[in-house]
């Protein structure tokens, strides 16, 4: 497999094996760097072969169900492994237990494998790193922090809540942003032990220490953050004996081997602190890329309380997967061109790293119907999915006109697709065809002997006129053909014009009557609506008009 080297060659600065992305030199002039397999004294990308497979995660906490924005993060580093023959680990931290949501678990797994980005490891898959809980490596942490402890990284703080909360009043007083004083830092060994053999309750944090070193994002090149400088030193184990983020995000990261981390760009900040316990650990750090926030279309951010922003909402709408993962990337970054109607082998193909930039997303929510209908088209032409979307279909009908179906041949097949065949590229999802506006073509419609003559006086013999014609056609109903056929049939009518023939049946075979003016908005043309009805159900439907007596 073959990925790039970023390295300065004058400077000797470098940074874990990436893609090829841009690379800028922190001691140099910001200009980009050229592909070159030289050894010359210049800022160089080096190609070169690595070992071992890709491996990324998605980590989100099951406080909550899965929303857009952490599908968007799921859904580029499921890419991303894919891209590079690795693997997407799903791994759940949720040790907050206090703010846990029941269900949520489980739902965020379930709305991955929905959307057609299952991870290859995680909590139900199993794997060779697991547990995939964080709940369940509380050993590990613990075990870990202690190291810090040992190697004078970390230690013991014995503030209390009161004292904490004093400091952060004083600072917001004085106006300045609250951070803990450091200080437990400077406690006595003998203290410390004492304090611990009295058991008082106590934390342990990390210390933070000047001279952070660069590292190059991939998404918004090189950062530092001097931590130590803005911030107090971090609390890694919490007084119940839960790690934070900060603690358990690296030691999990370390330990199930992950080469990149990916995720959004409000963690930046805090990568240097990150880096920070990795260098305290002795361990080689991941490569890191941030991605740029998701946001509503008139840039605002996009906010869990929007209650539609959740999977769960949108699959119960009726939206695609494929449909909600490709405007979940048309709107942003990281491919080589922008286009509607792209699946999940095409994102994987045409994904390029070195496109994502660091401006945030908008995303225009008014444009899924669109984007639907494109993908529900696409998956009606291709024969295997066409056979899942008439299975789903097939359920739908029954659970919504179970007790009003009088034949049960709109349930077959060939039935439903030819209706899904007719209804491409005009309805934007399933649950349109379970509307009251395409009810007809579940259940017989009833109309009226007023409606009728208030259309014709010929109705009987109209009737008869189709009827003979869908004989002479037999099986094989073609709308062209039949658009032929039914303006030469309406010649036939001693006093009733095209456009009345049209209602007339229309009436008959859908219960639908429509105003002139919107007759082309309102669905399929009759031509259509017998090619879909098939000729036994237009037979069947007509006969009605024959029993109808006839009017002066």
């Amino acid at each position: 497999m073959s990925l790039w080297l970023r390295s300065c060659q004058r400077c000797g600065l470098n940074n874990n094996t990436v893609v090829r992305m841009r690379f800028y030199c922190p001691r140099r002039t910001r200009s980009k760097l050229q592909l070159t397999t030289g050894g010359t004294r210049r800022c160089s990308t080096v190609q070169v072969q690595v070992q071992g497979e890709v491996r990324v995660r998605f980590a989100p906490s099951p406080t909550g169900f899965l929303h857009l924005g952490g599908l968007r993060t799921a859904l580029y580093n499921y890419i991303f492994a894919k891209k590079y023959g690795g693997s997407f680990i799903l791994r759940l931290e949720d040790t907050d237990q206090s703010r846990l949501v029941p269900g949520a678990a489980d739902s965020i797994e379930d709305m991955l494998e929905w959307a057609g980005i299952p991870p290859d490891e995680s909590p139900r898959r199993g794997g060779p790193v697991g547990p995939y809980l964080q709940s369940q490596r509380l050993d590990l942490y613990s075990e870990t922090a202690l190291q810090l402890v040992k190697s004078g990284h970390a230690y013991y703080c014995f503030c209390s809540p009161q004292r904490l909360e004093l400091l952060k009043k004083e600072a917001l007083r004085t106006g300045q942003t609250p951070r803990y004083d450091n200080r437990c830092r400077h406690l006595r060994a003998d203290q410390v032990h004492e304090k611990l053999a009295n058991e008082v309750p106590h934390v342990i944090r990390f210390r933070l220490e000047v001279g952070v070193e660069p590292f190059q994002d991939l998404i918004f090149g090189w950062n530092r953050h001097e931590v130590a400088e803005v911030e107090g030193d971090p609390v890694v184990i919490k007084a119940d004996g839960f790690p934070t983020y900060h603690l358990a995000n690296i030691v999990d990261d370390h330990y199930m081997k992950i080469s990149h981390v990916l995720r959004g760009s409000e963690w930046l900040i805090s990568t240097s602190k990150h880096l920070l316990m990795y260098r305290a650990l002795g361990w080689q750090p991941p490569t890191f890329g941030h991605l740029p926030l998701l946001m509503n279309k008139d840039g605002t951010k996009l906010s869990k309380r929007q209650g539609d922003i959740f999977i769960q909402s949108f699959q119960r709408d009726g939206v695609l997967p494929a449909a909600l993962l490709d405007i979940t990337t048309n709107c942003g970054s990281g491919f080589n061109t922008n286009r509607m109607g792209r699946r999940i082998d095409e994102l994987i193909s045409e994904f390029n790293p070195s496109k994502i930039t660091t401006h945030s997303a908008l995303l225009d929510l008014d444009k899924l119907p669109e984007f639907n209908r494109n993908h529900l088209q696409q998956q009606i032409e291709d024969e295997e999915q066409c056979l899942l979307l008439i299975k789903d279909l097939q359920g739908q009908i029954k659970q919504t006109y179970a007790a009003e179906i009088q034949d049960k041949d709109v349930l077959h097949e060939e039935y439903i697709r030819r209706v899904l065949f007719f209804r491409k590229g005009h309805i934007s999802s399933l649950k349109e065809l379970l509307s009251p506006n395409y009810s007809y073509l579940w259940v017989r419609p009833s109309f009226s002997s007023q409606q009728v003559a208030a259309l014709t006086a010929e109705a009987r013999h109209i009737a008869s006129l189709v009827l003979r014609l869908v004989e002479e056609q037999g099986g094989e109903l073609a709308v062209d053909q039949l658009n032929k056929d039914l303006k030469t049939l309406a010649k036939q009518a001693k006093a009733t014009k095209y456009t009345e023939v049209m209602k007339l049946l229309r009436l008959a075979l859908s219960g639908l009557q429509v105003p002139d003016d919107i007759m082309h908005i309102k669905g399929p043309s009759v031509a259509e609506l017998m090619v879909s009805l098939g000729p036994a159900e237009i037979i069947h439907r007509l006969q009605k008009l024959l029993k109808l007596p006839e009017t002066s």
